[in-house]
């Protein structure tokens, strides 16, 4: 996927923090499918059912039939086919409230850094003096995908929705590692609890996070030899394995603390990626696809409620676009851990625009505007479908549908780089339960 040392580190950053995986561009088309797949539309057409919109605050009727797909499940993966488009995050905060308010949900979860989702909660649970809520995002998101409109709009509903509901209220979770930077405040949540509880532990625990902290600069970091990485990383595994022996009888301050321990063993780890490695690159993206499973079901059942999960379609669901790059993913590992608990919700459009960047490393993030889909994708198929925009369980497709849906084919995936030299493809009904399909998208709106 990627040719030199400079795209490596690019790569390599873009698996980590707020800036996940870049995509490839969509396939040329395909002669020998040019036609309407028939067969397959029609049993579609037997399951899906209508979304009147993706825009949150327009009723909750059309949604009924996505809860009883939802039934018991205790975490909610919602893809997105880009990084960038307003549909798709609209749509995330309509079916949040919905699964707040119907389904009793707690959390939002995102693949941005713990130390950022820590920041955002704060200021749900306890404003922030006279900052508003475009303030608080575009301070923690700056630079990534989520530094727009619609996430400020699904902050403030939250925020909101705590002043009203302080008996009930939502929380914002960040699974991602600690990058680009590490907040000190996940330094101090470890030695403060030392210090508390065992101090006679501070000077080693100090002795080791000497070099660790602060990690200011991820991209920065990655410059420094390969070897001093690698043991950094051994060392802040260390600075883990001290803090779980300071275990005095559990209890919620030491998992908070065991936590953030676990984040900075966790970022040191990835950051230890063999940037000439291609193979060391893709290890690295299955470990932060399990990370952020591991961190997504420890915060579930610690705090009991139910997860809408937010990320790219290639981390959510059960099989990515390019599995070279995403050997296991998110959604996967969440499947193994949770089985039934765990329910993959993929997205898919036909046309419109979204934002993306054109090179990995640094660039402004761009309009970029996609037609009709081709013949032979996935999405031109299921565009034949009756109703403009839809969901439907994919667990429940006739046979004929389920034929169609097993089979990998050319589809629209676009991540923090677009175009990308190669063509995406994905068998639909092994990478998700559920699927939202919308006719047409728009690039999400800056902040």
């Amino acid at each position: 996927m990627i040719g030199n040392g400079k795209r490596f580190a690019a790569a390599a950053l873009a698996l980590a923090a707020t800036l996940p995986p870049a995509a490839a561009a969509h396939a040329a088309p395909v002669a020998s499918a040019s036609a309407v797949a028939s067969a397959p539309v029609r049993a579609l057409d037997r399951i899906a059912h209508p979304l009147r919109s993706a825009e949150p605050g327009t009723g909750t009727a059309d949604l009924h039939a996505l809860g009883v797909m939802v039934g018991d499940a205790k975490v909610v993966g919602v893809g997105e086919a880009t990084h960038g488009s307003h549909e798709f995050f609209a749509l995330k905060d309509r079916v949040f409230r919905y699964l707040v308010e119907q389904k009793g949900f707690t959390t939002f979860a995102l693949e941005i850094s713990w130390s950022a989702g820590l920041r955002i909660d704060d200021y749900l649970q306890h404003g922030d003096g006279d900052r508003d809520a475009r303030q608080v995002v575009h301070e923690v998101m700056a630079g990534s995908p989520w530094d727009r409109k619609e996430f400020a709009t699904l902050i403030q509903w939250m925020r909101d929705h705590n002043l009203q509901h302080p008996d009930r209220p939502v929380h914002f979770l960040g699974d991602d590692i600690g990058a680009p930077r590490l907040d000190e405040r996940v330094f101090d949540s470890v030695t403060d609890y030392v210090r508390r509880t065992h101090p006679g532990s501070i000077p080693r625990l100090n002795e080791l996070l000497t070099g660790l902290r602060p990690l200011d600069d991820a991209f920065a970091y990655l410059e420094r030899p390969l070897a001093e990485r690698q043991q950094n990383a051994a060392t802040a595994r260390q600075v883990l394995d001290l803090v779980q022996r300071q275990r005095s009888g559990g209890g919620e301050d030491f998992e908070f603390a065991l936590q953030n321990a676990r984040n900075i063993a966790q970022t040191y780890t990835f950051l230890s990626v063999n940037l000439g490695d291609q193979g060391s690159l893709a290890a690295m993206q299955r470990y932060r696809d399990q990370v952020m499973a591991e961190t997504t079901v420890w915060w579930q059942r610690r705090t009991g409620g139910g997860v809408l999960l937010s990320a790219h379609n290639d981390h959510a669901g059960y099989a990515a676009s390019d599995p070279t790059m995403h050997p296991k993913t998110q959604g996967s590992f969440l499947r193994d851990i949770l089985g039934a608990d765990y329910l993959a919700i993929g997205t898919t459009f036909d046309r419109g625009s979204f934002l993306s960047k054109d090179q990995a490393l640094g660039g402004e993030w761009k309009k970029f505007t996609v037609g009709p889909a081709d013949p032979g994708t996935n999405e031109y198929t299921l565009d034949q479908v009756r109703y403009r925009d839809y969901y439907a369980d994919l667990r429940k497709a006739p046979a004929t549908a389920r034929s169609w849906l097993g089979i990998s084919h050319p589809t629209y995936s676009a991540g923090t780089q677009y175009p990308n030299d190669k063509t995406p493809e994905i068998a639909i009904g092994g990478a998700y339960d559920v699927l939202v399909h919308l006719h047409t998208v728009r690039e999400a709106s800056k902040l």
